[in-house]
């Protein structure tokens, strides 16, 4: 029971980050190492070629990056992130990013994250987060010690 708890608490701090809520990233799902985010592209979101901005694509990868690698509830934060874009997404089109735990270590974890429109693949990338065990989380500050 506690463990539920502590996975609606993490969930209800990433859904109320400020960043991805601006961008419209709804959190779908959320389990420990896995994460599904979804994101609807609208016209300002586009390049001046008129596909969605790299950078909106990489968000939404990060969020789902960033979900699934503090899903644990102990805190990780991102070392290295790469990303290969394979597909053009335009206006309207609805993304889904997952993001995966590949290796759990004691200090470094790796993530795979795949972004996709429908049936394509929009983004691949992969991610490399820093854990942190026994720090508390941002939403779970230790008491100053005198």
């Amino acid at each position: 029971m506690a463990r539920t708890r502590r996975l609606n608490a993490l969930r209800d701090r990433i859904v109320a980050d400020a960043f991805a809520r601006r961008l419209g990233i709804e959190a779908l799902e959320l389990r420990p190492g896995w994460s599904r985010m979804r994101l609807v592209l609208d016209p300002s979101m586009m390049n001046f070629h008129g596909m969605a901005h790299g950078g909106v694509v990489f968000a939404l990868a990060d969020a789902a990056f960033a979900a699934a690698s503090n899903s644990r509830g102990e805190p990780a934060v991102a070392l290295a992130m790469s990303i290969q874009f394979l597909d053009a997404a335009r206006a309207g089109d609805i993304l889904i990013a997952e993001a995966r735990e590949e290796r759990l270590g004691r200090r470094a974890a790796f993530y795979g994250m795949t972004v996709t429109g429908g049936d394509r693949t929009i983004a691949t990338c992969q991610g490399v987060v820093h854990r942190r065990p026994g720090e508390p989380s941002a939403g779970r500050r230790r008491k100053a010690s005198r």
